[in-house]
């Protein structure tokens, strides 16, 4: 990992002026793909293609996986048919797919002109699952053993297939049929004292797999729950077609995690990285929450005019109205946040529902309590208000604080269950709906007390 990115960057510019490619090559190649993959990030886009074409060919293709989109599109339109032909013969299939998915039509097209057509026909294969599920993530590139195989005959297999694979310590056994029925590593033969012993005698027949059609983050998790490396993945017949890995289950996890948060700050999840989303589409992305949201907060200004006349005799309530919808909103964002990174993980279920009331009731009035005592004390001391205006509003700070944690427990619960992203019941939402009843509630009470 570079710790500052801008010595490699002017070290390398200094040796390009000198045109020095021999220590460039050398001083390049003591990075990590990724590493190089960020420093081309801060290079002239004119010196990328030759940069890339000084790397060392494997370090190369790496190093291309890593990439953003635009610097792959740039260093595609710069190939020759034989440079493109030979970066996308070392490319794994799900990388091929993936950098499909980013390109343009015209590019596609001359990327699998360029491709193996075997390897075109995998890529095709994927690119017919439906986008989410775990079918468009997998890869088709493992090791594939028969149960009848000796610890001879294994290794043989790993060394003849292994340069094409993209992880080779857990293999997968299938029949004649290709049918999935066991799971073996090359621990398993390496600590193994009967060198006669087949894959049939070691392998585990207790396999967690998953279908093509099952969804990408559901697999995700199944992968991180189970502490696999890789995840078999088959068709609704049982036949081994693919494996998730455990890489691409990070990026797939790293997705959604990006895209929730994005989802609970009311913005439209989009793919590009934010310096690279033009305006007029962060515009476009931004634009319809807030103006959902802008005419949801209709409710509040009606429940205002309802009670303006009652506010004119009680100005000094006025005051406290945006710390009475600031404190509910913030009550309610604590659990709807909390509860919604619990479905996430699958740590909290509809029938939760319940044993969630109980606590935040618990948890709510303490918190409530607690606030309406500094409350009270802080008005009669700092804002000089009379004892019964400081009760009305110490009351309904309580009061709000109870409802907007049940209300943020309850309602992200509920738009699960429906079928709806959770995630669209964070803060925004939350604190539109709160802010309506904080003011009911506000003024429900001030009416009993102060007989408005």
């Amino acid at each position: 990992m570079i710790d500052d990115i801008r010595e490699p960057v002017s070290k390398i510019e200094d040796l390009l002026e000198e045109k020095d490619y021999r220590v460039l090559r050398s001083y390049l190649s003591a990075f990590e793909p990724a590493d190089i993959a960020e420093i081309f990030d801060e290079i002239d886009e004119d010196d990328i293609p030759l940069l890339f074409r000084i790397l060392p060919k494997d370090l190369a293709s790496d190093c291309f996986v890593e990439m953003d989109s635009d610097h792959q599109m740039l260093l595609i339109s710069s190939f020759s048919d034989r440079e493109l032909s030979d970066v996308m013969e070392d490319l794994f299939v799900d990388d091929t797919v993936d950098l499909i998915d980013e390109m343009p039509a015209n590019v596609v097209k001359r990327i699998l002109s360029q491709t193996p057509h075997d390897k075109r026909m995998a890529i095709n294969q994927i690119l017919a699952y439906p986008k989410g599920s775990t079918g468009a993530v997998m890869t088709t590139e493992f090791v594939e053993l028969k149960a009848d195989m000796t610890y001879e005959d294994v290794f043989k297999r790993i060394r003849r297939t292994a340069v094409d694979k993209e992880t080779i310590y857990t293999c997968y056994v299938t029949d004649s049929y290709r049918h999935l029925i066991g799971v073996v590593t090359v621990k398993d033969f390496l600590v193994c004292q009967n060198e006669e012993a087949t894959v049939a005698e070691l392998m585990e027949t207790q396999i967690i797999s998953v279908t093509t059609t099952e969804d990408e983050e559901s697999a995700a998790k199944m992968l991180s729950k189970y502490d696999l490396l890789a995840l078999p993945v088959v068709d609704n017949e049982n036949r081994l077609v693919g494996i998730l890995t455990y890489d691409d289950a990070m990026d797939i996890i790293e997705s959604e995690d990006t895209e929730d948060i994005e989802i609970m700050a009311a913005i439209t999840p989009t793919d590009k990285p934010y310096l690279k989303t033009g305006v007029f589409e962060t515009w476009l992305k931004r634009i319809p929450w807030l103006m959902l949201l802008m005419i949801s907060s209709t409710f509040t200004s009606k429940i205002l005019q309802h009670f303006e006349t009652a506010l004119a005799a009680q100005a000094a309530l006025i005051a406290f109205i945006p710390m009475l919808m600031g404190t509910g909103g913030n009550a309610g964002s604590q659990v709807s946040v909390t509860v919604i990174r619990g479905l996430s993980l699958d740590e909290i279920e509809l029938r939760d529902i319940f044993s969630i009331i109980w606590k935040e009731m618990r948890v709510s009035v303490l918190c409530g309590a607690s606030l309406a005592v500094v409350n009270f004390g802080k008005m009669l001391l700092i804002d000089n208000v009379t004892i019964q205006t400081a009760i009305v509003v110490s009351l309904t700070v309580c009061a709000v604080v109870i409802i907007s944690k049940l209300v943020g427990g309850i309602l992200p619960l509920l738009v699960k269950t429906i079928g709806f992203d959770p995630a669209v019941m964070a803060s925004p939402f939350i604190t539109t709906i709160v802010d309506a009843m904080s003011l009911l509630i506000y003024f429900a009470i001030a009416s009993v007390m102060l007989s408005m």
